[in-house]
């Protein structure tokens, strides 16, 4: 966001809505400045058409219902994205058609434009048939980028809510029927890279345009570099379901730290990570944090019982955890939380400019699944969908285009 206006051709056509007197948290870093709000957004069909800063908006020609809006000097961002989510509305990825709309349109209220379905670890045939619905479902579906299977090859020792006889390493077949199954809409899938065959298995999920993420596993600094050097590029939801940082031995945390084009997931909802270890993590790798939710099916839904996968689940004050069978409660069980408190929180808590908290919920994600070049700094330039949100100093969403 600079002095120079982003404009479509001379032809463009007559804006439907001019939005300004605001400051849009979408672009590069080097060069924003937020002293003024003096920023302006015009959209015609759903499509921004000109943006710019100062007075130029004023010179635009507009169709005859046109909306002129005073943003208040309130922040401009592109609506979210969420790459690991199970699900919200009473539903979850693995319910097929059945609230999916449901689901998506809880995250959709709380900004998230669009999300990866996330599958909780599966047998290998109930994995491939969850993908083949999956598939068939979102493939014209704007609102789903793709499909991310979390597991099942992950370890058993960090199993965290996954059932653990399902737990497998992947083997040559394995990959293939998933990969099969998916039929090019499997965006991300998550690999503990210490069992048998994982290191072979991330080469041949990268090299057919996954991207494969590191998490639920028991992997030291060295086997996560290795997983990382194999094409590795994700690791998923940091700090959860692997081992913590010590001095002599690094783990995989500081693995990603070191792999510059890892991104490393944060779930941001005050339960799952501390935020003195969030703020550690904002300082060692900005502009690579990944803010999503793990949320599952209890999002958006009174405290109460649920399912994860085949797991049930207990939900107190909006906490998800495991529930055994003598009526206690385990492990945490993905979580409720949506982009909005996400974002909201790595403002208030985590120490993150405003900017940086929205790039972390909408440009990185969507550069971790190679769905934004690196060297693109803008999600609302003049072509793209007109999906914003206008936040308030709080980071809370007061409009949504």
């Amino acid at each position: 966001m600079n002095g120079n206006s982003d404009t479509m051709s001379a032809d463009t056509a007559r804006a439907d809505s001019i939005i300004h007197n605001a400051v849009i948290l979408d672009d590069d870093p080097r060069r924003f400045t937020a002293e003024l709000a003096d920023d302006w957004l015009a959209e015609a069909g759903g499509v921004v058409i000109a943006r710019g800063r100062g007075a130029g908006w004023q010179g635009l020609t507009t169709s005859a219902k046109a909306r002129i809006i005073d943003a208040g000097g309130a922040y401009l961002a592109p609506a979210y994205v969420d790459i690991h989510c199970h699900g919200a509305g009473g539903s979850s990825a693995e319910d097929g058609e059945a609230g999916l709309a449901e689901a998506l349109a809880v995250h959709r209220s709380h900004g998230t434009r669009a999300l990866a379905l996330s599958y909780v670890s599966d047998t290998i045939d109930g994995l491939c048939t969850s993908l083949t619905t999956g598939a068939r479902l979102t493939r014209d579906h704007s609102a789903v980028l793709g499909l991310h299977a979390e597991g099942p090859f992950l370890s058993p020792d960090f199993k965290g809510a996954h059932a653990p006889e399902v737990l497998t390493a992947p083997t040559p077949e394995a990959v293939d029927s998933i990969l099969a199954a998916a039929d090019g809409r499997l965006a991300q899938i998550t690999i503990a890279p210490e069992l048998p065959g994982a290191l072979d298995a991330i080469e041949r999920f990268t090299s057919a345009g996954v991207s494969v993420a590191v998490g639920h596993t028991a992997a030291g600094y060295e086997e996560a570099v290795r997983a990382f050097d194999a094409g590795a590029s994700i690791l998923t939801h940091t700090f959860n379901a692997m081992p913590g940082i010590h001095h002599r031995a690094p783990g995989p945390i500081l693995a990603a730290v070191d792999a510059g084009h890892v991104t490393l997931e944060l779930i941001d909802d005050g339960v799952h990570v501390a935020a003195p270890a969030a703020r550690m993590l904002a300082t060692l790798v900005p502009d690579r944090i990944a803010l999503i939710t793990d949320a599952m099916a209890a999002t958006g839904m009174a405290d109460g019982r649920y399912m994860l996968g085949s797991l049930p689940v207990q939900v107190e004050e909006t906490v998800a955890r495991l529930l055994n069978e003598d009526g206690s409660t385990g492990s945490i069980a993905g979580s409720t939380l949506t982009m909005d408190d996400a974002v909201m929180r790595a403002v208030t808590e985590v120490g993150m400019s405003p900017l940086e908290a929205v790039r972390a919920a909408s440009l990185v994600p969507l550069r971790a699944l190679g769905l934004v070049a690196a060297e693109e700094h803008r999600l609302l330039r003049a072509g793209a969908p007109a999906d914003y949100l206008l936040l308030g100093e709080d980071m809370s969403i007061r409009d949504r285009d």
